[in-house]
């Protein structure tokens, strides 16, 4: 006699807005891949001269990588506002033995991306 086993449609994950979102934040990590590897085919290329540089920078204006870079993008901002959220659930912050408000975790996290994120922009702009 066999066990019965009910069958799964592929797409399961889609009907339920929290599994929807758990696949697509797991889907983000292959995007923040890409950016890291582009990244540094991005400072190879700076390292090797001008003429590697700008043959990076062609390719890049290429509208299949715009639009690769687009959807990555979106991708990593995704990803950075769900860890962002995580993070108070999966870290016990206290301040005189007093648990640390999530919301001021959460604070601390996007003021922290908005420093770095200034001090790169100045840094690029220099």
């Amino acid at each position: 006699m066999r066990a019965y086993r009910r069958t799964l449609s592929t797409w399961w994950w889609v009907r339920k807005p929290s599994y929807f979102l758990f696949v697509m934040r797991e889907l983000s990590s292959i995007f923040v891949a890409w950016f890291v590897l582009y990244l540094l085919v991005l400072l190879s290329a700076i390292g090797r001269g001008e003429e590697a540089y700008r043959d990076v920078l062609d390719l890049a204006a290429h509208p299949l990588v715009v639009v690769v870079n687009a959807v990555a993008f979106a991708f990593v901002v995704l990803h950075t506002v769900t860890w962002f959220a995580l993070t108070p659930k999966a870290m016990d912050a206290r301040v005189a033995g007093r648990r640390v408000p999530a919301a001021a975790v959460m604070a601390s996290q996007y003021v922290g991306l908005a420093v770095v994120s200034a001090f790169v922009v100045w840094l690029v702009t220099l």
